[in-house]
């Protein structure tokens, strides 16, 4: 299992990235003919790629259905296209062990992938919804700048209503897209969250190990010095 994952490991990223190349040719350019066809064509292959890969990976696991049920992501990866381009996510998260401390790269590794999936799912909600609304009547998102715009409202939740899907495809496209944004954000804002907490407390810790300075000696073997007199005794406040 362990050496197909290596052998696997860039030819999958590849194919994430000619299938989302493809798939932007396609629907960005409104391709037909024969580019129509080309783009179909590798989108096809790199579905061929995924599906042999996860057969593969289940066959070679021990136990299957324990495996199966720790890879549903890859199951629905080989199933919607859309989120194949997931995987290059596994391609960048390598700065994680760069990191000097578990908490840090586990940081690292979340934020990495809360951005990164918060832009990968709106370029393709935007390809996906501009394809299927664009040839329906009384569509409002008919351009690609459109389809990124409204993506963006969408993911935030904000939801302007200047552009909105008038099909089903379009709504489908637009409920999956809240529910990945929802869940992103709340990625992001507890990793942030969690890096400002840390920070506080690094310098908490740091204040409390800061030596004094000569000035604030003085200032407190003046004070002990004057308290001694009150008291009415000798006082040595040097150590």
């Amino acid at each position: 299992m362990e050496r197909w994952e290596r052998l696997t490991y860039w030819p999958l990223i590849i194919a994430s990235v000619v299938f989302i190349a493809a798939y932007s040719w396609q629907v960005i350019f409104d391709t037909e003919g024969l580019r129509f066809t080309l783009a179909r064509l590798a989108m096809l292959l790199t579905w061929l790629v995924f599906a042999v890969d996860y057969v593969v990976r289940l066959g070679l696991a021990r136990p299957r259905g324990r495996w199966f049920r720790r890879h549903i992501f890859d199951l629905l990866v080989v199933v919607l296209p859309a989120l194949r381009p997931l995987r290059l996510l596994k391609a960048i998260t390598v700065i994680h062990a760069l990191q000097r401390t578990a908490g840090a790269a586990l940081r690292s590794r979340l934020a990495i992938y809360g951005s990164g999936a918060a832009l990968i799912l709106i370029w393709i909600s935007a390809l996906a919804v501009l394809d299927v609304e664009r040839p329906a009547p009384g569509a409002n998102i008919t351009t690609f700048g459109d389809a990124v715009w409204w993506a963006f409202v969408t993911i935030t939740t904000v939801g302007y209503g200047d552009f909105y899907p008038v099909t089903a495809g379009g709504r489908i496209v637009a409920v999956l897209l809240m529910c990945g944004g929802v869940a992103v954000v709340g990625v992001v804002t507890a990793t942030l969250a969690s890096w400002v907490i840390e920070k506080a407390a690094a310098h908490s810790e740091n204040d409390s190990a800061e030596p004094a300075t000569r000035g604030q000696v003085r200032d407190l073997s003046a004070q002990i010095e004057e308290l001694a007199g009150r008291l009415g005794g000798p006082a040595d406040p040097k150590p």
